[in-house]
């Protein structure tokens, strides 16, 4: 008996892979992406269920026709790595233009004039020598050969860039919005008349759109974290995430705040309104709905004072499409 069960398992053991089976195995050893992995379940599923009809595993996999067909033509079976992405590399890079006289001379003048930027000294090199040297070339040329006022400072320097603290943008961040406070958008309109400036620090929550603002002489930190403060009074100390662009007002003082209160920091990306489209479209509202029917005043008092009536009717009387015109 044991005999019988032994030679079983022996002759499952020993039983062919099914093609499809195969490829799988063969995919899994050839390490291929999580990508590659999901094309080979289209031709897997293409061969095997669908018999090949094309349009029957496009519908299935919610595919783009085109994007189907492409890989189709690429596939290999006897090859599984035909259905990685290629590299978008481009084959012919681009190499120095700049010849060895005009490097040595480039180099002279740097050392030289160790304390120029590189655009006075494309100027310098073109009246001297009477041809064309970039600022672009030059700062290579500055990298390359390493050929700064203090070297060991420079060194030292880029270590601290190197090692400093990367910004997390918002689109890190796994959006969750359980509750008042999850995530305040934070933004500033700056405001130009007859000469002065002055600037609203404005704040939206993504969850309920409850909005504040308040306006400032200055542009700093120091008025940023009071607008925080303000806000943590508001909501209770019921602060997660702070959502802002890369302006200096949300640095030092407004930072050190969002710390101490344990509220975690997000930044938008680079010239990326996108990013923050509920503070976008409040900002619009409180211009065209309100400061520009006659309510600003540069006095700073007088125009919070009015500003408070303004929010207490966005917040509380004023139906928001994005709630289904709820109040």
């Amino acid at each position: 008996m044991a005999y019988q069960q032994y030679w079983a398992s022996l002759k499952k053991l020993a039983q062919p892979l099914d093609k499809f089976e195969l490829w799988r195995k063969t995919a899994i050893a050839l390490s291929l992406s999580k990508e590659a992995l999901v094309r080979l379940e289209w031709f897997i599923y293409y061969y095997e269920k669908a018999a090949g009809n094309a349009s029957l595993t496009i519908r299935h996999f919610g595919l783009n026709r085109s994007t189907f067909y492409y890989w189709l033509k690429r596939f290999n079976e006897l090859n599984l790595k035909t259905l990685e992405k290629e590299s978008t590399a481009p084959h012919n890079t681009r190499q120095r233009t700049i010849t060895p006289e005009q490097d040595l001379l480039a180099v002279k003048l740097r050392k030289d004039h160790l304390h120029w930027g590189k655009v006075k000294l494309s100027r310098l090199y073109q009246t001297e020598y009477k041809a064309q040297l970039s600022s672009w070339q030059f700062q290579r040329l500055i990298q390359r050969y390493h050929l700064y006022p203090r070297p060991a400072k420079n060194t030292r320097t880029q270590e601290k860039r190197l090692k400093s603290a990367k910004k997390k943008r918002i689109t890190e961040l796994k959006v969750k919005l359980p509750f008042l406070g999850y995530l305040l958008h934070f933004d500033t309109i700056v405001i130009h008349w007859n000469g002065l400036k002055r600037y609203i620090i404005t704040m939206i929550d993504e969850y309920t759109k409850i909005a504040f603002a308040r306006m400032y002489s200055t542009k700093s930190s120091a008025s940023a974290s009071d607008f925080l403060e303000r806000i943590n009074y508001l909501l209770d100390g019921q602060i997660k995430n702070a959502h802002q662009d890369n302006g200096s007002e949300f640095q030092k003082h407004f930072k050190e705040l969002c710390q101490k209160l344990e509220i975690r920091q997000y930044h938008s990306r680079p010239r990326t309104p996108k990013d923050n489209p509920s503070m976008e479209r409040f900002n619009q509202t409180l211009e065209y709905e309100w400061l520009k029917d006659g309510n600003f005043t540069p006095d700073i008092n007088l125009f919070n004072t009015r500003l408070k009536d303004f929010i207490i009717e966005y917040n509380f009387k004023r139906p928001h499409q994005t709630l289904n015109y709820r109040i």
